[in-house]
């Protein structure tokens, strides 16, 4: 199963919350009532996205934190990539050094080709788009004649 780690998820949902009142400050206190994370993971995220340039820092009793780009600019691989590292489906995605059977792999390229359409589609999400309420998709409508020939 593809599942993002629960850290990853959370710096999401930290990073909207900064992202919908980007044009002040939000210390980790703050972030932490408002989306009930615990004071402990917020302030980890927090430095973790710091470090990884996608939050910018001011400290002082006035401090705290604040987007380092504009949401439009930064992408769910970005997110993904700072807590998680690279995006590796498999092995071979991220290093051929670290898979024994690589010499004879004959699906090596597909895996390969896989792991870049997802890192596209992730890098197709920005935070401006995982803070517009959600729309449910339209629901389709498939003729019963057209299930039967």
């Amino acid at each position: 199963m593809l599942k993002l780690s629960k850290l990853t998820d959370y710096a999401t949902v930290v990073l909207s919350v900064i992202a919908k009142d980007s044009h002040r400050l939000h210390d980790a206190l703050e972030l932490a009532e408002v989306t009930g994370i615990a004071l402990p993971t917020v302030s980890k995220i927090l430095k973790i996205l710091t470090k990884a340039g996608l939050l910018s820092s001011m400290r002082g009793a006035k401090g705290g934190y604040a987007l380092a780009r504009e949401p439009e600019k930064i992408t769910l691989a970005m997110v993904i990539g700072a807590l998680e590292g690279p995006i590796a489906l498999t092995e071979c995605s991220a290093s051929h050094k670290g898979c024994d059977q690589a010499s004879g792999c004959r699906i090596q390229g597909n895996w390969h080709l896989i792991n870049q359409k997802i890192a596209h589609a992730l890098e197709s999400v920005t935070l401006a788009d995982m803070i517009l309420p959600f729309k449910q998709p339209a629901e389709v409508s498939i003729p019963l004649s057209r299930l039967y020939r």
